[in-house]
């Protein structure tokens, strides 16, 4: 029999013995954390430095750049496969970790061979303009980064699915808590260790120096990633999870679709709301993220190295808002008041980052960021734990998965716009600082938007009126 036909109560005879199955201690928690600081490497390895690359050093259109880049994140949908399979499928023997490996592995070689394909684009644009070689290398490059989303998908789903299977609730939010800090640590080490490789690399530096340092930078870092994700994963699902012995209880549910995530999304006027929140709060969350290195290379010189660096002021500050809002915020002010003061915050720091742009001062950009750190750290402490309030007890898999689709989704609609949103703006402005600053003020006017959607959330009413209405909706899609 092959791994792939093993069935739950022989995975069951493998994972489990006469001992009952040991809680998961700290140095565990620890270790397993280093997974997603290797999966917020690579996010800045993308996001932070190839996005730079793109716009700035190849002259491919905003536009047309980060289109290909939200490729990643438009592949979301996938997510409900890889769940899915992974509750079913045992793969190498495992039903989560044989899936984190191999789609860690899909990830850092897709990765690999992008930056290759980047490299053939900006010849080509070089070369030829628009003409059909160079679409042809610009849907390929598409194509690759699709790969790399399902990549994404195919580990971290079933890697977030193992951190449900090794825990209780009793100690299952110990668990987020490392697993969330070390993902946001692994941007802030991912970008200064990129600083650190790129350092030699000067602002103005040829396409063949660019090539030769970004090549060497994407062959270190993934087999960090890879090495960092066996080290996390290694004996964990054997010795720690109960997922077949909780089989038997959940195999009645029924799957979640896109379609069925969007129904119960959109069930009842309170889901509505905080659906439509949830979007306006993800765009004005990151709309700025694919431009925002090339803000740091074209307004203030910075060369690729400190502009991925940057991300470090924002991860730092994000770190903190995270533990602030937990300890401080919440507990003082209630959840919804700490997420309106957040997206209010976050409009107030996105206008210091265009004034940063009028004094060319780098230093006023990082502090500007550490401020939009902080910010985004209350706004997405506040709106998760709010989340888990507007969540059905008895369905809190499918609703929790629901949510995290859309705002997938919403993230890839901010890259896009992000982009298109600055071509727009260097048409209209000659000025490439105003050119910047109408992306970033479309970002406050989206904080500015679900501030007033916020408003609109009613706790109660969702508890009298919308559990029933979701409800009705997964029974009628299990009918």
């Amino acid at each position: 029999m092959t791994t792939g036909d093993l069935s739950i109560p022989e995975m069951n005879r493998n994972y489990s013995n006469s001992k009952p199955t040991p809680k998961v201690a700290l140095p565990t928690m620890i270790r397993l954390g280093l997974f997603q600081m290797g999966l917020g490497m690579m996010s800045v390895m993308v996001f932070g430095v190839l996005n730079r690359v793109l716009i700035k050093e190849l002259a491919v259109p905003s536009t047309i750049a980060t289109m290909i880049l939200a490729l990643t994140l438009f592949v979301a949908p996938a997510r409900i496969i890889f769940g899915q399979l992974s509750d079913t499928k045992p793969l190498f023997g495992y039903y989560r970790t044989g899936y984190v490996w191999l789609g860690a592995a899909g990830l850092v070689t897709n990765a690999i061979i992008a930056v290759q394909v980047m490299w053939q684009l900006g010849a080509s644009l070089k070369a030829l303009g628009w003409a059909l070689p160079t679409y042809g290398w610009a849907g390929l490059l598409g194509f690759i980064f699709a790969l790399y989303g399902l990549s994404v998908s195919m580990c971290s789903t079933p890697f977030a699915t193992l951190l449900v299977d090794i825990t209780d609730e009793d100690d299952r939010s110990r668990l987020v808590a490392v697993d969330w800090s070390m993902l946001i640590g692994g941007t802030i080490i991912g970008a200064i260790t990129i600083g650190v490789l790129l350092k030699s690399l000067e602002l103005n530096a040829t396409i063949a120096d660019v090539q030769a340092q970004i090549n060497r930078l994407f062959l270190i870092i993934p087999a960090i990633v890879c090495m960092l994700t066996l080290v996390a994963t290694w004996g964990v699902e054997k010795k720690y999870s109960r997922f077949a012995s909780r089989a038997g209880k959940t195999q009645g549910e029924t799957h979640l679709s896109l379609g069925r995530a969007l129904a119960i999304l959109t069930a009842s006027r309170q889901t509505q709301v905080f659906f439509t929140f949830l979007v306006v709060m993800t765009l004005g969350l990151f709309i700025q993220d694919p431009i925002l290195e090339t803000y740091g290379g074209e307004v203030f010189d910075l060369p690729v190295g400190k502009t991925a660096a940057l991300n470090a002021f924002w991860g730092t500050g994000t770190l903190m808002g995270l533990s602030t809002a937990g300890f401080w915020f919440i507990p003082k002010m209630g959840k919804q008041k700490t997420a309106r003061l957040g997206c209010m915050l976050v409009a107030a720091s996105m206008l210091w980052v265009i004034v940063a742009g009028f004094t060319h001062n780098p230093v006023f950009l990082q502090l500007a960021l550490l401020l939009f750190g902080i910010c985004s750290g209350l706004v997405t402490t506040g709106a998760i734990t709010l989340m888990l309030d507007l969540t059905v007890p008895e369905t809190a898999g499918t609703f929790i998965g629901a949510w995290g689709l859309s705002q997938a989704l919403a993230k890839g609609l901010a890259t896009v716009f992000g982009g298109a949103a600055l071509d727009i703006g260097k048409t209209i402005f000659s000025n490439v600082v105003l050119a910047y600053g109408f992306v970033f003020s479309l970002q406050a006017l989206a904080m500015i938007i679900a501030v007033k959607l916020l408003d609109r959330v009613n706790v109660r009413e969702f508890q009298t009126t919308a559990k029933d209405a979701v409800k009705a909706v997964i029974a009628a899609d299990g009918d």
